[in-house]
Order: structure tokens, then C-alpha cells, then sequence
């Protein structure tokens, strides 16, 4: 439901804020092809719309009355882009104990379970599938494919190329960029979770998969972000493999990532190259030893 309720909120504003007044509305389906949503949420905008006396709606005449003002919309804090809900639960099934080589993905049960239309879904599979993890079969049936050690060593080092040169974009950065805040934000993150490890360690995956993120933006290239997709199904959500001495692990790690933020935040290049090395090298000897045994032998 909350997964719902996060397209809900993010689709609801996209479409509040194109709405021009006097002009009419169309069908709930139309609504739902052009937003990407079921038409059970694009039901769900026209009501909310209609309760804030945004649109007058008699049966099937839908006309907007006025223009939506910020006070009508969400706070970005409680919407996430169609692609990330789609991609975070998408890494949450695929990655769950109980999933495995050889797992039926279905495009319509995905949908239902996200609270989108199949299209953003069937949209988001083709893309994923260039990296050869998923592969599609007939009726709309995509099968989950292995992780091995080839596959792990090649993006490990794809991505210690992509990184290293994110990295050192970020410490070039204006001082008065939004980024340097929201790293400063982020280190205080990693201390808060430090100081409760026992209880927290977790929840890491998550805020390695938004550190990492807030690095590659600096870069502000395209092909690093969109490859990004990739990092974070396989570095970042690893730890569902192997949970053996997670906790420790997990601290390790956060050290490491504190250690990278204070280099970032000297802004000097030579500091930062040393820690983001250190990382990555300790990520990917994580990685290997988190694979699973099978997918390990497959190789």
C-alpha cells in the first residue's frame, strides 16, 4: 500500500500541475495511458482533484475549475519518480531470500504489486535487460538470470572507472552546490546509523545505494547514471546473499564511507582517488564473497 500511495502522490502532481483552467478532462483511461499509472490511481487523482475544488467532475464532464497552487500539491519528500518505485521494488523481488536463477518475473503481478500500468513496467524490463541479468519469454513472463563471478568482475571494474571519475568531479564542485550539503547530511546519516549498529546494520543498503548515487550525479553524465542501474541491483543489494558476519561487515564499510566523505570535503584530488580505491577494492572482494555458491561455480 505505501508503495501505491508514493505513485499515487508522484503521478497526482505531474498531472496537477499541466492543468490549464476551463479545460476539460478526458476518460479515466486516457488519464491512466498518459500518466502510466492503473486506472484505479488515475481514479483515485480525479476524486483528490475534485475534493480540492480543483475540477468539477459530473459523470463523465471533467472540467478544471482552477489552477492547482503549491499548498495542492505533495511535498517532494513524499514522491519518488515513477522509474525509482518501479526499480526499488523491482531490486527488493529479485533480490529477496527465497529468489533464484531460473525466477518467473510477471510484468502484470509487478504492476498490480507497485500500484502502476504494465506498460511503465514492460518499459522499464526492456531497459533493464540490456545488462543480462533478466531475459524476456512469451506473455509478458521475464525469467531471472544468474549472477556469476565473470558477471561481478566486469562491472566491478566498469564501475571503479565510472567512479573514480565521479568522484573526483564531486570535489570540484562550488562550494555553494546543493551536493555538499546534502553530503554533509549524509555523514551525519552514517554516524546516526554507527551509533546504533546493533539495531541498524541492516537498513545499510539503502543509504550505500543513495551515497553512491549522490557521487555519480556529480559526474552529470548520462551514460554513468543511466549505468547506475546495474550498481545498485548488484553492489548495493548484495548483502541479501550472504548474510554471514553482516554486521560487521556493514560497519566496515560505513568507516570506509566516512572516511571517503571527509576526503571529498577536502577537496583534494589526491585524498579523494586514495579512499574511493580503498572502497571499491573492499566492495569488490565483497561482492565475490557474497555470491551465491552456485552462481560462483556456474562461472
Amino acid at each position: 500500500m505505501a508503495r501505491q500511495n508514493t505513485v499515487f502522490k508522484e503521478a497526482y502532481n505531474r498531472y496537477a500541475v499541466a492543468l490549464r483552467t476551463d479545460t476539460a478532462l478526458p476518460s479515466e483511461p486516457e488519464i491512466a495511458a498518459q500518466l502510466g499509472v492503473s486506472r484505479s490511481t488515475a481514479r483515485a487523482i480525479l476524486t483528490r482533484l475534485s475534493e480540492e475544488g480543483i475540477i468539477r467532475w459530473n459523470k463523465r464532464q471533467k472540467i478544471v475549475l482552477r489552477q492547482p497552487t503549491d499548498h495542492d500539491l505533495f511535498p517532494s519528500e513524499e514522491t519518488d519518480s515513477l522509474h525509482d518505485i518501479i526499480e526499488r521494488s523491482f531490486m527488493q523481488r529479485i533480490l529477496a531470500d527465497d529468489a533464484a536463477p531460473g525466477m518467473q518475473i510477471n510484468e502484470l503481478e509487478l504492476a498490480r504489486e507497485i500500484g502502476t500500468g504494465t506498460t511503465s513496467v514492460r518499459e522499464f524490463l526492456i531497459r533493464f535487460s540490456r545488462f543480462g541479468l533478466i531475459e524476456k519469454r512469451p506473455n509478458s513472463h521475464w525469467t531471472l538470470k544468474g549472477f556469476t563471478r565473470e558477471f561481478a568482475l566486469e562491472l566491478a571494474d566498469v564501475r571503479e572507472m565510472f567512479e573514480l571519475h565521479s568522484a573526483a568531479e564531486f570535489g570540484r564542485l562550488p562550494r555553494d552546490n546543493q551536493s555538499w550539503a546534502d553530503l554533509a547530511a549524509m555523514r551525519d546519516e552514517h554516524h546516526a546509523m554507527l551509533a546504533d549498529i546493533n539495531q541498524r546494520f541492516k537498513d545499510f543498503s539503502v543509504l550505500d545505494e543513495r551515497f553512491h548515487l549522490l557521487i555519480h550525479r556529480a559526474s552529470k553524465n548520462r551514460f554513468i547514471a543511466d549505468f547506475y542501474d546495474a550498481i545498485a541491483i548488484v553492489f548495493h543489494y548484495h548483502y541479501q546473499w550472504n548474510k554471514t558476519a553482516a554486521r560487521q561487515r556493514n560497519e566496515r564499510a560505513i568507516h570506509e564511507h566516512l572516511d571517503y566523505i571527509a576526503a571529498l570535503e577536502s577537496g583534494d584530488q589526491a585524498a579523494i582517488e586514495t579512499a574511493c580505491r580503498a572502497h571499491l577494492h573492499s566492495a569488490r572482494q565483497t561482492l565475490l564473497q557474497s555470491l551465491p555458491q552456485v552462481a560462483t561455480e556456474s562461472a
